[in-house]
């Protein structure tokens, strides 16, 4: 036991005072750095088991865990991103001596790259999470240091009225035309329109479903399918054996091309992305009155958070409250909680004492 090569990376292999057995890659091909690790990790085994002394654990130690846990997840490959930027500054220091100031250090050296706020956030939520699994779940920290999250702009939903969703399918090619009102009708997202295929549809029972390897929350959606997206759908029969929607045979793999924002500019429609029209979607089935907690369900949110940003748009409920003030304001100079009978007798009252 000890070090030994398997392929072009070195493994290592040997048993702890306890009896355990570690049998783990050293994820290198240099015999050096192998060595190394065996002799740190067989050093730990030998301080836990005998003096009852934690390790300390490294940053790349928490990184290689996180992956691995989080490795189903839509956003692993996301992660994984954000943590070779990271590595230069994060990169071999124990997990204990990470500091605030040096997660300010990164969000400055995020901002010095001319990131948005929000892009920033996105790394400084990354390294909180870790941190926090390792003080939580791990046990290989006692506290973790505060994350400050920058101040992101409140950005308003973006949305079409049906005029104007009009006037951008009239300016759209076929192919994306169909694609676009399949969205609306639908609320799927880009990928999962391009990605949507024959076997995920029952036109029978008005129905499509996404997979969960292919739904951005990891779980199953079932897409009930209106007849606005049944007769869209209808039209690609027969045009490919396995793929829905085409172009000159081939599936699409794009969907912001040249081609729809000159679309977009020839309907005199500003800011606005394919995604906006799931937001488009959306909006049109709060304001129909369909209630936030069946929208969520219908586009496969995995939070209820999500679909808060639509609440603006369904005030219906409020309607009875405003008409109070209405009341109020109609009956000036009277007691508003009067009934018939009482102001009756008021105003014979103030007749009589005239």
């Amino acid at each position: 036991m000890g070090i030994r090569k398997r392929g072009s990376v070195w493994w290592i292999d040997f048993t702890t005072p306890s009896g355990e057995r570690v049998r783990r890659s050293a994820e290198t091909g240099n015999k050096a750095e192998a060595t190394e690790l065996h002799d740190r990790l067989k050093a730990e085994a030998w301080r836990r088991d005998k003096l009852d002394v934690a390790p300390r654990r490294t940053w790349n130690d928490a990184v290689v865990r996180w992956c691995q846990e989080q490795s189903h997840k839509a956003t692993a490959e996301e992660d994984k991103s954000k943590l070779r930027w990271l590595d230069p500054y994060l990169g071999g220091k124990e997990l204990d001596t990470i500091n605030r100031d040096m997660i300010e250090g990164i969000t400055r050296a995020k901002l010095a790259d001319q990131c948005s706020n929000a892009t920033v956030n996105r790394t400084l939520a990354l390294i909180r999470s870790i941190l926090r699994k390792a003080v939580r779940e791990w046990q290989w920290l006692d506290r973790a240091p505060s994350v400050r999250m920058l101040k992101e702009p409140t950005r308003r939903v973006r949305y079409l009225t049906h005029e104007e969703a009009d006037r951008l399918l009239a300016e759209l090619p076929p192919h994306l035309r169909d694609m676009a009102a399949f969205s609306l009708a639908s609320g799927l997202r880009a990928a999962n329109v391009t990605g949507l295929r024959w076997s995920a549809v029952d036109l029978e029972r008005r129905l499509a479903w996404v997979h969960p390897d292919e739904a951005k929350a990891r779980k199953a959606i079932p897409v009930p399918l209106n007849g606005e997206a049944v007769s869209i759908l209808q039209k690609q029969i027969g045009r490919h054996r396995e793929v829905v929607f085409t172009f000159k045979g081939k599936p699409v793999e794009q969907l912001s091309t040249a081609a729809w924002y000159k679309a977009l500019k020839r309907a005199g429609i500003e800011r606005f992305r394919w995604h906006d029209l799931r937001h488009t979607w959306a909006s049109w089935h709060v304001q129909s009155g369909t209630p936030l907690h069946v929208l969520q369900e219908l586009g496969g949110w995995a939070s209820y958070t999500m679909v808060q940003r639509y609440a603006h748009l369904a005030a219906d409920h409020l309607a009875p409250w405003a008409d109070r003030l209405a009341t109020a304001v109609g009956n000036r100079g009277t007691n508003p909680a009067q009934g018939p009978e009482e102001k009756r007798v008021a105003e014979a009252s103030a007749s009589a004492t005239r």
